[in-house]
């Protein structure tokens, strides 16, 4: 029986429901009366049920499919306004002992080159990092409980934020590991992690246990339930994702918001971030053999429903998409993206080591450089962001959730952006992409809501030229 207030995976993401949600949004997906009546609620800005949210997935009128993909650019303009949060993933380890049928660096994979980082190793990838401009990473590891146990990537955490490179500095070390225990969350959240992210890869218990064939991996209840062991470990923010092409679409898209239901329901926080990868080739891994793949236009609607049912979270893309895609979907709902991203481990400090570059997880479809990317995207419109400032000011769980809900984070979010902008552009920035920013800056200073941040701003930027940096509000 579905109850998003239970701790039980099989209740809160309940199969008979998923099929129930389905079979309605089809039978109603020309519904004029009642998408209307989805449409000016999802319009108050407060979101929708999963029901509500897979009616709009599956709208088959093409003047309301055209004003779903408006109201997520206008929800999105609300929340977010035109700021893009900037990451790079990290890759510590590929030692794992799971089986997964759909990632390379399952335990029965004999070509790939196994390695683990040393924390000396770690630093230099840091500093190649910090020398491209990154301020927030999100580390990746295998599952492996000997080689990579919590003691390294704890140890790794600590490496992360000690290492200083001239201007550079890690501000904020988000954590994709596998499920573990809630005292390893608390080690974790002691450790000073931002989000916990863990991607469900399916939420279809029959599908998930299959492609999970060994491992502790195969455990579908221990992995759904990974992120209400965090919460209890004092976790706030968590981020949700699915590896989109595993299973139907459609029954993906509604067990991740009864997912986001549950955590509101459960601990009145929702998730922090979404991520919405699609399978991707990598080493021994054709993505062909899965055919549940969704095309780029359905990709769209799908951000876009997204957007509009979870007004409040992040929704993350990363480099395995194109920039042609990216470009696409970005303004619908997309409020992080990677970039400059490498996904083997020790990528960054040698990208052309042939041994890390097979160690890669998935083939990136957008291999520009950091630099090109913060380019790209004030070419759009959008203001690139390094900022880290709410997790570092203890703007985390219910306290964000509080400022975003009620559309007050601009308040904050608009001067973060410019500042940490500014210190890319002067630490980093080529001179035609420093030329684009400090236009960029200069027009967007006058956005900023409050007139007393105006002044502090206006102070900041004069400080960050003269070299000083790290500021925030």
């Amino acid at each position: 029986m579905y109850n998003p207030h239970s701790s039980r995976a099989d209740e809160f993401i309940c199969h008979r429901e998923v099929l129930d949600s389905l079979a309605y949004a089809e039978k109603n997906r020309t519904n004029r009366e009642l998408i209307r009546s989805i449409l000016d609620k999802a319009g108050q800005y407060r979101g929708l049920s999963h029901r509500e949210a897979l009616v709009l997935l599956d709208c088959g009128i093409d003047e309301f499919n055209r004003e779903i993909l408006d109201l997520a650019q206008r929800i999105k303009e609300e929340f977010y306004g035109n700021r893009i949060v900037l990451f790079a993933p990290l890759y510590l380890s590929n030692h794992c002992v799971n089986g997964c049928v759909y990632c390379p660096y399952h335990s029965r994979n004999v070509h790939m080159p196994r390695i683990k980082l040393t924390q000396e190793e770690i630093g230099k990838e840091v500093i190649a990092l910090q020398d491209m401009g990154h301020k927030r990473l999100a580390i990746e590891s295998g599952e492996h409980p000997r080689i990579n146990p919590i003691e390294y990537i704890l140890e790794s955490i600590g490496t992360i934020y000690n290492t200083k490179h001239r201007n550079g500095a890690i501000r904020r070390v988000n954590v994709n590991i596998a499920a573990t225990t809630v005292e390893n969350y608390r080690k974790l959240k002691d450790a000073g992690i931002g989000t916990y992210i863990l991607f469900q890869e399916t939420y279809h218990q029959l599908s998930y246990e299959s492609l999970h064939p060994t491992g502790p991996k195969h455990n579908y209840s221990y992995h759904t339930e990974a992120m209400d062991r965090a919460m209890r470990g004092g976790v706030d923010d968590v981020g949700l994702g699915v590896l989109f092409g595993l299973e139907q679409h459609r029954y993906e898209f509604t067990a991740l918001l009864m997912h986001a239901e549950h955590l509101e329901a459960a601990f009145g926080v929702g998730p922090h971030t979404i991520s919405v990868p699609r399978i991707r080739k990598a080493d021994g891994i054709d993505p062909d053999r899965f055919v549940n793949g969704i095309d780029d236009d359905a990709f769209v609607k799908l951000v876009a429903c997204l957007r509009i049912s979870v007004p409040y979270t992040g929704i993350i893309m990363s480099t395995r998409e194109s920039k042609s895609c990216r470009e696409k979907i970005i303004r619908y709902g997309v409020s992080q993206i990677s970039g400059g991203s490498r996904t083997s481990v020790g990528g960054y400090r040698d990208p052309e080591d042939e041994k890390s570059g097979d160690s890669a997880q998935f083939e990136v479809n957008d291999a520009r450089t950091l630099d090109e990317v913060v380019r790209w995207l004030m070419d759009l419109g959008h203001i690139p962001s390094f900022c880290t400032a709410c997790y570092r000011e203890g703007r985390t769980g219910d306290r964000f959730m509080k400022l975003c809900k009620n559309r007050q984070i601009h308040n904050c979010c608009q001067p973060n952006a410019l500042m940490t902008l500014k210190e890319y552009l002067e630490d980093y920035a080529t001179t035609e992409t420093k030329r684009t920013g400090d236009l960029l800056i200069y027009r967007e200073f006058d956005r900023i809501p409050n007139k007393n941040a105006q002044r502090i701003v206006r102070d900041n930027l004069a400080a960050i030229e003269s070299g000083k940096r790290d500021f925030r509000l």
